[in-house]
C-alpha cells in the first residue's frame, strides 16, 4: 500500500484516500462481477462521428489494438435496445450529450481498456486548456472555488486513463504479447508510471478525488441502480453495495463531494458552465482517432458527467432526482467507478 504523504498533503482528503486505499480491492472485485453483465457493458455510441474542435488529418487506425466491430444485433437485449431507444431526448442545458441510439452497439468486454499505443495528447491538451477552467489551476492545486475542484476531477480522470494505459503495458509484457507499431518507445510500465502519474502534478490526489466523487454519486443512485438490477434480473449489483467502501461508517469518502457541493451551492446560479463543459467534454471525444479510445472516451466522460449531474444538479443545485437518470446514465456512472477502482488497483501494484 502506497505511503499517503506519496498520494497527497491534502489533510481534507486524506482520511477518504487511507479508506479507499483500504477498501479498493473488495470494491474492485465486486465491480468485476458486473463485467459480464449486459446493462454495463453494451453501448450504442457513433463511432464514425467527426471532429468538430480540432483541425486534424485524418488517422486511420488499422491496428487491431485500436479498431473495434459491433456485436450482432441479436446479442442485444430488446429491454435495453428498447429502453435506450425511449429514453434518447435532446436535452438543450443537459449535463451531458450522449449519441442517438442506432442498431449498432458495442461490447466493452470485447473491446477491454488497455495499451493500443494511440497519443491523445493534442485532445487531453484541449481538454485542460479549453474544458478546464483557466483562471484556475488546471491540476487542481486552487481551493476555495467548485470551478477549481471541476478541474481537479478532469484531472483525476486524465490520471484514470493513464493507468489504464500503463496496466495495458504491463498485460502486454506479462502475456509475451507484441507492441503494435515500429519504433514505440513508452513502453516500459514503471518508466510510463513515473512519466504519466507520479511527476505530474496532484495527479495521484486527482486520481482519489474522483474516486470519492464516483462513490458519492453511486451512493446518491443506490436505491435507483438496485430497482435497476431487479428489473433487468442484474443481482450482482446488491454486492456491490455490501462493499466497505459504499457504506463508509465514517463518511471519510465523502470529503470531496461535500466540499464541491458546498462551493457549487454559493454559486448555484453559475453552475451552467458546469454543465456546458460536461457537455463538450464528452463531444471532444469524437476527436479521439482510436476507435477502442473512443469508446471508452465516451463512457468514462459520460460517467463523470452523471457523477456531477446527481452531485450538483437539480434546481437549485443540490443533485438530480436519481429516478430521472438514464439507463446510458447509470451504466456509464457504474462502469466509471470500476475503471477508477481498476486505475487505483494499478497504481497500488506499481507503488
Amino acid at each position: 500500500m502506497p505511503i499517503l504523504s506519496s498520494v497527497s498533503s491534502n489533510e481534507e482528503l486524506l482520511p477518504g484516500i487511507q479508506s479507499i486505499q483500504q477498501g479498493n480491492a473488495e470494491l474492485f472485485q465486486r465491480l468485476e462481477n458486473l463485467r459480464g453483465v449486459p446493462y454495463f457493458r453494451l453501448y450504442s455510441v457513433d463511432i464514425l462521428a467527426s471532429c468538430e474542435y480540432l483541425p486534424q488529418e485524418l488517422f486511420e487506425c488499422y491496428t487491431e489494438g485500436c479498431e473495434i466491430l459491433p456485436v450482432d444485433e441479436e446479442e442485444v437485449p430488446e429491454n435495453i435496445r428498447g429502453m435506450d431507444r425511449q429514453e434518447a431526448v435532446f436535452e438543450l442545458d443537459g449535463w451531458g450529450r450522449w449519441d442517438m441510439p442506432t442498431e449498432d452497439y458495442y461490447d466493452i468486454q470485447d473491446y477491454t481498456e488497455g495499451y493500443t499505443g494511440y497519443d491523445g495528447s493534442d485532445v487531453w491538451n484541449y481538454i485542460h486548456d479549453r474544458i478546464c477552467f483557466p483562471e484556475y489551476d488546471k491540476f487542481g492545486a486552487s481551493t476555495g472555488h467548485w470551478k477549481a475542484d471541476f478541474n481537479k476531477a478532469l484531472s483525476g480522470l486524465h490520471s484514470l486513463i493513464s493507468a489504464q494505459v500503463i496496466r495495458g503495458i504491463q498485460e502486454k509484457i506479462d502475456n509475451n504479447e507484441p507492441f503494435d507499431g515500429d519504433g514505440e518507445i513508452h513502453t516500459d510500465p514503471n518508466a510510463e508510471f513515473q512519466r504519466r502519474l507520479q511527476s505530474v502534478p496532484m495527479a495521484m490526489e486527482n486520481l482519489y478525488f474522483l474516486h470519492m466523487l464516483l462513490l458519492a454519486a453511486v451512493t446518491r443512485a443506490r436505491d435507483r441502480l438496485l430497482q435497476e438490477s431487479r428489473n433487468y434480473g442484474v443481482m450482482e449489483v446488491q454486492s456491490v453495495f455490501d462493499s466497505q467502501l459504499l457504506n463508509d461508517p465514517t463518511g471519510s469518502t465523502a470529503a470531496a463531494s461535500r466540499r464541491f457541493q458546498m462551493y457549487a451551492s454559493a454559486d448555484p446560479n453559475g453552475l451552467w458552465e458546469a454543465r456546458m463543459r460536461t457537455r463538450e467534454l464528452i463531444r471532444i471525444m469524437n476527436c479521439v482517432q482510436c476507435n477502442k479510445c473512443r469508446l471508452h472516451g465516451k463512457i468514462s466522460t459520460m460517467g463523470l458527467s452523471t457523477a456531477l449531474k446527481l452531485l450538483l444538479g437539480g434546481s437549485n443545485g443540490t443533485g438530480e432526482d436519481p429516478s430521472r437518470i438514464h439507463r446510458v446514465e447509470l451504466s456509464t456512472l457504474v462502469t466509471t467507478l470500476h475503471k477508477c477502482s481498476r486505475a487505483i488497483d494499478t497504481c497500488q501494484s506499481m507503488q
